[in-house]
């Protein structure tokens, strides 16, 4: 999609970091824009601080871990503005991982948002997409995270490693119908991520924090510390445009990552000449 001047695009997690940062880009192309955000009172000052940029930008309160509430922001967005043709699934939350307490409620909360939220995205806006026969382009916001495991133990590894995997699968299946399908790899980016439970649904129990002396919580600490000193959201949205425009699929915003991608496929490769040798 190398015209975005007119089209619709629909950000998640749209109140805050990448995703305000992707609605601004968005807006400044000519795009009308539709923001999504659990968080009603967030996303009506994101709502408000890009009308100046562009007065055709809405939003829409939603939680992506409902399918139900994708849906109905699905429907809204196309009673809105018509035809929609940029999906960013771009929702995250963590919470914390490790080998010492194996919380089931921090994995349920972080893939239903980080992974079950990327699906419902799709599935609430794929067929719309194809019926309109216009082209479009699907953003699902992964990690670096999802390259490397070098997070350890954490539903947030595992959530940004199928994502991955389902952009990869969906970009195959979508490119003889003219939809582009982009998964952005971020390393630390200026966000609110380190601050998510905030939003945390009481289904998913009480936010847990690690032991500042455990692992778990020395690897917090240096996670936030990361954060703090992260990489510009108005960055990352620039990238992400590009890669919209040029039909990339890898979105990446810091090259200094290689060695550790590197380093996981060397080992990857090596197991699979032993087996060769054997």
């Amino acid at each position: 999609m190398r015209e975005l001047a007119g089209k619709t695009a629909f950000v998640t997690g749209g109140a805050g970091g990448i995703g305000l940062a992707l609605g601004r880009a968005f807006a400044e192309a000519g795009m009308q824009v539709m923001l999504a955000d659990i968080e009603r009172d967030a996303l009506a000052g994101a709502v408000t601080s890009l009308h100046n940029i562009g007065p055709q930008v809405r939003g829409v309160v939603c939680d992506v871990a409902d399918p139900g509430s994708v849906d109905a922001a699905a429907r809204e967005t196309i009673e809105a503005f018509g035809k929609v043709h940029v999906v960013c699934n771009n929702a995250g939350v963590a919470a914390a991982g490790g080998i010492d307490n194996i919380s089931l409620d921090n994995w349920r909360w972080v893939l239903d948002v980080n992974l079950m939220g990327v699906l419902h995205g799709i599935r609430a806006f794929l067929p719309h997409i194809r019926a309109h026969g216009e082209g479009g382009h699907i953003v699902n916001t992964a990690s670096m995270a999802g390259m490397s495991g070098g997070l350890g133990f954490s539903p947030y590894t595992a959530a940004k490693f199928a994502v991955v995997g389902m952009s990869e699968g969906l970009s195959q299946q979508l490119k003889p119908h003219g939809i582009g399908v982009s998964v952005l790899c971020p390393y630390f980016v200026r966000t609110g991520i380190g601050e998510s439970g905030r939003n945390r649904p009481q289904r998913y129990g009480e936010t847990e924090m690690p032991d500042p002396a455990s692992p778990a919580g020395q690897m917090l600490a240096l996670i936030t510390a990361s954060i703090a000193a992260g990489l510009d959201p108005a960055d990352v949205a620039g990238r992400v445009l590009a890669a919209i425009r040029a039909d990339e699929l890898y979105v990446f915003t810091h090259p200094d990552m290689r060695g550790q991608v590197d380093a996981r496929f060397a080992a990857i490769q090596a197991a699979m000449d032993a087996v060769k040798k054997g």
